[in-house]
C-alpha cells in the first residue's frame, strides 16, 4: 500500500474573474517544489474555481420573486438568497429557520444549493453583498485544469473539485467531491474476497469523497488560503470517472 500524502499549495494569490488557475497551480507547484509524476492528484476549493470562472453575485442587483419572498419569510432567509438558491436547485426537499436543503442543478442535495457569503468579495461599493455560486459544471472545470496540467507536465494526473457539505445524519461539515476529471469517483469492491475468502456483496467506496475529506481537513474552512493541494499515493488507479458515479438514484435515497 502506497503512503498517502497531502501537501498544501498555499501560494496560490486571491484570483479574479479571468484568471489562469491551471497557470497559478504550477507555479504555486513549482514554488513548493513539486514535480508531477503519474498517478498523482491535485484537489482544489470550488470556491476558487467559481471565483475565476465569474461566479459572483451582487445581491443588489436580485429581484426576488413572489414564491421567493413568501418562502424567505417562512425561513426568515433574505429573500435575494432565497431567490439565488431557487434557481440554482432542481427541488426544495426540506426547509428550517435559516436553511433550506435541495436537490441542487448539478444533482447532490445540499444545503442553500452551496452559494456562500464568507471569504468572498466583488468589485464597486464594498457596502454592496456579494455572494458565490458553485461552478457551472464541476467537471468541466476539473477536465480543463486536468488537460492543462497534464499538457505543462507529461503526465497522468487527476483533478479533484472540493466543496462543503453536511450530512443528515451527523453533525460539522466535511469535504466532498462535486466534481472530477482523471480519477475514479466510486471503487466497486463487490465480489472481492476478504481476508476469510468471503466475498463482499455489497460494498462500494466513494474514494472521491475519502480524499475530498481529507484534502478538506488541509485546506481548512475560514483564513487558511490553501485553496489547492497536491496529493501522492491515491491507492486506486486512475481512469475517466465522473460525479454522476457518487449521486444515489432518488428511487434509493431513503432521505427523500
Amino acid at each position: 500500500m502506497p503512503i498517502l500524502s497531502l501537501t498544501p499549495i498555499g501560494s496560490i494569490p486571491l484570483v479574479k474573474p479571468g484568471d489562469d488557475l491551471s497557470e497559478l497551480i504550477l507555479h504555486a507547484l513549482y514554488q513548493a517544489g513539486i514535480t508531477l509524476i503519474d498517478g498523482d492528484i491535485v484537489a482544489v476549493t470550488s470556491k476558487v474555481i467559481s471565483k475565476v470562472e465569474g461566479r459572483f453575485v451582487n445581491l443588489v442587483h436580485v429581484v426576488p420573486s413572489k414564491h421567493a419572498k413568501t418562502l424567505a419569510e417562512q425561513i426568515q432567509k433574505d429573500p435575494r438568497i432565497v431567490e439565488l438558491i431557487l434557481k440554482e436547485s432542481k427541488a426544495i426537499l426540506r426547509t428550517r429557520p435559516g436553511t433550506i436543503i435541495v436537490e441542487h442543478r448539478l444533482g447532490f442535495v445540499c444545503a442553500n444549493a452551496g452559494i456562500d457569503h464568507s471569504n468572498v468579495a466583488g468589485e464597486g461599493n464594498p457596502a454592496e453583498e456579494w455572494v458565490v455560486l458553485l461552478p457551472e459544471n464541476p467537471n468541466t472545470s476539473a477536465e480543463i485544469i486536468r488537460s492543462r496540467l497534464e499538457a505543462a507536465s507529461g503526465v497522468n494526473i487527476g483533478v479533484l473539485v472540493v466543496d462543503s457539505h453536511g450530512r443528515a445524519w451527523r453533525m460539522g461539515t466535511v469535504g466532498v467531491a462535486i466534481g472530477l476529471s482523471g480519477m475514479p469517483a466510486l471503487i466497486d469492491l463487490r465480489g472481492l474476497p476478504d481476508i476469510f475468502g468471503y466475498k463482499l456483496q455489497v460494498t462500494q467506496v466513494g474514494a472521491a469523497d475519502e480524499l475530498a475529506a481529507a484534502a478538506s481537513l488541509v485546506m481548512g474552512q475560514v483564513a487558511e488560503e490553501m485553496p489547492v493541494v497536491h496529493v501522492r499515493g491515491f491507492p486506486y488507479p486512475l481512469r475517466d470517472g465522473n460525479l454522476r458515479e457518487l449521486i444515489r438514484p432518488r428511487d434509493s435515497d431513503l432521505f427523500r
